[in-house]
């Protein structure tokens, strides 16, 4: 039989108490409690957080996941924002214009809310948030809905969407605090797509291609000036949602269809699937937060609309017992 200073090139630690920061892979003996451990991955989850006061879909979202952001949303169209403290959701500063479909990032002291479906039609609008109320910024080139959003509130970009009288739409374009000018076209036009990311660093993924047939899988980079393909997503869908950078993003929910939990993690270039998926399978939820701490809040289950809010904690070292199997 293989023995553990053969593979590892070292003997095993014999200690009366655990080492303070252990290495990933690291297996010692403790004397105190007579046990054998060892440092390794823990299981990722999702939890029950605290649910939105109302529930709806195609909402925007910003923020972290102890200090989030969720504004508009229907139906029917609502204004309403909700600030996240990590367990409970209370009411912020309402939205000028009541709207769903609109596009969102930054964080919850400063964030931005753009475009999206209102009466009478498809909306040019941006609004900011300053932690308390929203005020007016610049208007979109395009009115357009169902795109995402990646940045913050001075350094924007908002991505793909839907344009009347119905198409997807390639565009994207940056926002400077004030203005927004066009920036670099998507290879694949596409609407209820996920997005996370900064202005100069951003990822776009999934979504519809309508007017073409199907949805989309496509996963693109952004670098500040073009869009560049990369991994595709394992299960292609729309209305998923995210959380993230450009280097460590996950992906969320979404309609296959059926509407899906799925959970995928990125690392620069390839998607893998987690084992754990959301709790409420849904599309068109928003998302908040990093890829090992985010927050999916908000959408359409199978049927209606929930407030259901869950957090996300990824696989991280932990010490762990080792028992004979």
């Amino acid at each position: 039989m293989a023995e553990y200073i053969n593979i590892k090139g070292q003997n095993i630690e014999v200690v009366a108490s655990d080492p303070a920061n252990p290495t990933l892979g690291q297996i010692w003996y403790n004397s105190t409690s007579n046990t054998l451990k060892g440092q390794g991955f823990g299981v990722a989850s999702w939890a029950t957080g605290g649910s939105l006061s109302t529930a709806r879909r195609r909402l925007g979202g910003a923020g972290t996941q102890t200090a989030a952001l969720g504004f508009a949303g229907g139906p029917p169209n609502t204004a309403l924002t909700e600030e996240y403290n990590g367990a409970a959701w209370t009411g912020g500063g309402n939205l000028s214009t009541a709207r769903q479909g609109v596009g969102g990032c930054g964080i919850q002291t400063a964030a931005l809310a753009f475009g999206g479906e209102a009466a009478p039609g498809t909306q040019n609008a941006t609004e900011e948030y300053n932690g308390s109320s929203w005020s007016p910024g610049g208007a979109l080139p395009v009115a357009k809905k169902y795109g995402a959003g990646a940045g913050t509130q001075t350094a924007g970009l908002s991505i793909g969407g839907f344009v009347d009288p119905g198409s997807s739409t390639n565009t994207s374009e940056e926002y400077n605090g004030s203005t927004w000018t066009s920036g670099g076209t998507l290879t694949t036009a596409r609407y209820f797509l996920g997005a996370v990311g900064t202005q100069t660093a951003a990822l776009a993924f999934g979504g519809d291609l309508y007017p073409a047939p199907g949805l989309s899988n496509a996963t693109e980079e952004y670098d500040g000036n073009s869009w560049t393909t990369s991994g595709n997503l394992n299960t292609t869908r729309t209305g998923v949602s995210g959380a993230g950078i450009q280097t460590a993003a996950l992906a969320f929910g979404g309609e296959v269809p059926p509407t899906t939990g799925a959970t995928e993690e990125y690392d620069g270039s390839t998607w893998a699937t987690s084992p754990v998926s959301l709790s409420t399978a849904r599309r068109s939820l928003a998302g908040a937060g990093t890829q090992p701490a985010a927050l999916a809040f908000g959408g359409n289950p199978a049927a209606g609309t929930t407030a259901a809010t869950e957090e996300w904690t990824g696989a991280a070292p932990t010490t762990v017992t080792i028992t004979a199997s």
